[in-house]
């Protein structure tokens, strides 16, 4: 089973980025090229039944995951980046997170009016750095669809906060 492949893959990584956080570090599944397939389908499969038009990837572990599925897919790919990272003329949305506070952008037009956007992330924890992402989608015209994350961190309940957007929320690993 797919679920527990994953989860002997990631790794905890204690006290990082700062003392008090556990860190889910996914990076070992990349190591495996056919579970990376498997992850990739099985996002697919669960999306099946959600209309969007386009993936936007959150940097940079979002990339990884969302870059792979929106080719698998036959779909754009939209980077949104940390600030600063972007050439050309962007929109930025700042947020708080666990542990500081942070601001990303996008590219103000990455996507066309009215499209429908898939937001993935490697990971669902509080729900900051998606909310900022969701917003900055709607300042640039487009709508959010869904959501998809590798991991979803449920005892941090984020996902109350994501229905404003869309209740369209996969995640293929749920921690407690």
């Amino acid at each position: 089973m797919l679920e527990q492949e994953l989860k002997t893959l990631v790794r905890d990584v204690p006290d990082f980025p700062q003392p008090g956080i556990v860190f889910k570090d996914i990076t070992p599944i990349l190591q495996h090229p056919e579970i990376c397939q498997q992850v990739v389908e099985e996002f697919a499969k669960r999306l099946a039944n959600v209309e969007f038009d386009v993936i936007a990837g959150i940097e940079s572990r979002g990339f990884l995951f969302g870059l792979m599925l929106a080719n698998y897919m036959n779909k754009p790919f939209i980077p949104i980046r940390k600030q600063g990272k972007l050439p050309h003329k962007t929109v930025s949305e700042s947020y708080k997170l666990e542990y500081g506070q942070a601001t990303i952008e996008i590219h103000e037009d990455a996507i066309p009016s009215g499209a429908r956007v898939l937001i993935h992330d490697d990971l669902l924890a509080t729900g900051g750095t998606v909310v900022a992402a969701s917003k900055l989608i709607e300042k640039v015209g487009g709508e959010v669809a869904g959501f998809c994350f590798l991991i979803n961190l449920e005892f941090l309940q984020a996902s109350g906060r994501l229905d404003r957007f869309s209740t369209n929320v996969i995640s293929l690993l749920t921690y407690a």
